[in-house]
């Protein structure tokens, strides 16, 4: 039965690759033939997310443990693609390489952190919540810990990390949609909302599973197809992971030829100028009104950013301290710590690993998570190298008035800036502001490939924030209609009730996030690693010490998640919105190297001055502790609350 299964799986997803390449193959056909660009955005959004609403509507249910789990039954292959679908957000599809474009090696912290944390995945949860089954991560913490306090912080733990993630998904899929359907971006925040709704609100986990899939299938393509052309274009090798250091010499050439050139050294001291400038009017007497203030305080990073060398960390280039170097030391490393523990512990990836049949599928879909992620980090070094050796190349020393019309189609989104500071005409480096999260979706521009690679890409980043906001605001209905309404409320709610709550919760959860994506509250990545040190923070010594120390008790783990998340959210808030002295030097997006080492030390003090858990709870913790077997488990007795 299980071999009819996968094999039928494997049919319908063969059929449904071919069947994209062959819509891809069609819409080139018909851009030669002089189908306008506009009308291709429009096709290739429409085209997608229409396949994912109608695997949405197929998948529909109204069986709680379908709707919760997909029913138990997604295998591992097929949840590992469902799963690096899930992980692969925009911040990793769009940006990922654009980070490693602005900030070189620095931006390998992200992939450090985030496949590492899929080790700590593996060895630490993944196959224990499975043993464990149930529905959600607080129903873990529910159980382990008794009483509805836990419960209670590990939701509230649950939807800060997530809503901050899935804001930055629906950003994501605002850029995505101005720009290819010529639409506000406003607008296109909301017009993206719609494709995450119809994707996860009639089928839940089982809705999101089967799209997600189809979703990875997407992604991947357009993502490796852009940089495979750029590769044979610029060096006659379609395989852009091997042969980027070559092109990364040449780039480093470039690049010192640039920061030696004279116009380059006067436009700097420009910006340097201005920055003097911006400073003194930040300290003139009476202070100006905090709004102006806020506005100052950017144009003034703005203008040290210009100011500086274009590779702050390199030692081939003059300015850095000794000081500046640790800084950069320090925060390499905090923020490889928060992203990896933030991995272990975000509920909407962790939630996935409840949908495997058996233990021994849950480790094994680990394994399948990280080969799909693999895929696509693997190339991103490379995108960020090819796209900055086109742009240094041919569009920087370029006259203004003749740039590429990429160059003001982005500007109309918002994430590409031109200043001519010095009046000559000509475009220097530190004239041209790229927001990192243009760099992916641009690339086909930059590069001069047809406009439908473009529209793939669009609808690859499209998939990325939509199959990740599907998760997480499935992970905020879930919490608050299963934890706090089922299991705190009303234990004998019908399972119709319970799902018709929690459609009606991820409506408006999905609103909310909208409006507040709206607002451009800063870039894709920086919202995203704040969910990591959030879900870090409060999640993951109550998991892995509820797992592996049986002395761990109600009180420890309480006063741990209420620190944890306390210290980090104290942090961040402060250093990034009230102006708060940064401990150490390290930045708000690593907030959580302060709020994971509090929280394991108070759970541990309080556990120990407590009374230890009782028979039941010990029990609990062994049975989840020796996963043997393959076969299928289901889900543990918690004890009595």
């Amino acid at each position: 039965m299980k071999k009819v299964y996968l094999r039928n799986l494997f049919r319908y997803y063969s059929f449904y690759t071919g069947g994209f390449v062959l819509f891809l193959f069609t819409l080139a056909v018909a851009e030669f033939m002089g189908m306008p660009e506009q009308w291709i955005g429009w096709v290739f959004m429409a085209a997608t997310i229409a396949l994912y609403a109608g695997i949405g509507f197929v998948s529909r249910t109204s069986d709680v443990d379908e709707y919760y789990v997909a029913g138990r039954r997604v295998p591992a292959v097929y949840n590992g693609m469902a799963t690096g679908a899930d992980w692969m957000s925009a911040a990793s599809f769009i940006g990922l390489a654009g980070t490693l474009y602005a900030r070189g090696y620095d931006g390998l912290a992200f992939v450090l952190g985030w496949t590492g944390g899929y080790v700590l995945v593996a060895l630490l949860l993944a196959p224990y919540l499975r043993r464990f089954g149930q529905f959600t991560i607080p129903d873990f913490i529910g159980a382990r810990y008794g009483g509805n306090l836990a419960r209670a912080i590990a939701v509230l733990g649950a939807i800060l990390a997530s809503f901050t993630y899935v804001t930055a998904q629906i950003y994501g899929v605002g850029i995505v949609t101005s720009r290819f359907l010529g639409i506000a971006f406003e607008t296109g925040v909301f017009v993206g909302l719609a494709g995450i709704l119809l994707c996860s609100f009639l089928g839940g986990m089982r809705a999101v599973t089967w799209t997600q899939v189809a979703q990875y299938i997407v992604l991947i393509i357009a993502y490796l197809v852009p940089v495979v052309f750029l590769s044979y274009k610029v060096t006659s090798v379609p395989l852009p992971q091997v042969v980027y250091g070559s092109v990364m010499q040449d780039l480093a050439e470039r690049e010192r030829a640039l920061w030696a050139d004279p116009a380059q050294a006067e436009v700097r001291a420009l910006y340097a100028a201005r920055a003097e400038a911006l400073e003194r009017r930040l300290a003139a007497s009476p202070p100006p009104a905090a709004a102006e203030r806020d506005r100052l305080l950017r144009e003034l990073r703005g203008a040290e950013d210009k100011a500086a060398p274009p590779h702050p960390h390199a030692e081939a280039f003059p300015g850095e301290t000794a000081e500046q170097r640790d800084d950069a030391r320090r925060n390499f490393l905090a923020l490889v710590f928060c992203l990896m523990v933030g991995t272990a512990a975000l509920p909407h990836v962790l939630m996935r690993y409840y949908t495997t049949p058996s233990v021994r599928e849950a480790r094994e879909s680990v394994f399948w998570s990280l080969f799909f992620i693999f895929l696509l980090y693997f190339t991103a070094p490379a995108y960020a190298v090819f796209a900055k050796y086109e742009v240094y190349t041919n569009v920087i020393g370029t006259a203004i008035a003749e740039l590429p019309a990429w160059v003001a189609s982005w500007s109309r989104v918002g994430l590409v800036a031109v200043e001519d500071i010095n009046r000559d005409g000509i475009l220097q480096l530190a004239e041209l502001t790229l927001n990192p999260d243009v760099i992916v979706l641009a690339t086909p521009e930059i590069a001069g490939l047809p406009y439908v690679v473009a529209g793939l890409v669009a609808a690859g980043g499209l998939a990325a924030a939509l199959s990740t906001a599907d998760g997480l605001l499935l992970t905020i209905a879930n919490a608050l209609s299963h934890d706090v309404y089922y299991r705190m409320i009303d234990p004998h709610a019908s399972a119709a009730r319970r799902l018709a709550i929690s459609k009606s919760l991820l409506l408006g959860v999905a609103v909310v996030a909208a409006w507040v994506a709206s607002l451009r509250p800063d870039t894709i990545l920086s919202m995203v690693a704040w969910a990591f040190s959030i879900a870090g923070a409060c999640f993951f010594p109550a998991l892995v010490l509820g797992i592996f120390w049986r002395r761990a008790t109600r009180q420890g783990a309480v006063a741990g998640m209420l620190t944890g998340l306390g210290v980090t959210l104290y942090y961040l808030l402060g250093v990034k919105f009230l102006g708060m002295e940064k401990w150490w030097g390290i930045g708000d997006v690593s907030a959580g190297v302060f709020g994971i080492p509090a929280g394991f030390l108070a759970m541990l003090l309080v556990s120990l001055l407590s009374t230890a858990p009782d028979a039941s709870t010990r029990a609990l913790v062994d049975h989840i502790r020796y996963p043997t077997g393959g076969g299928k488990t289901g889900a543990a007795s918690p004890p009595v609350e």
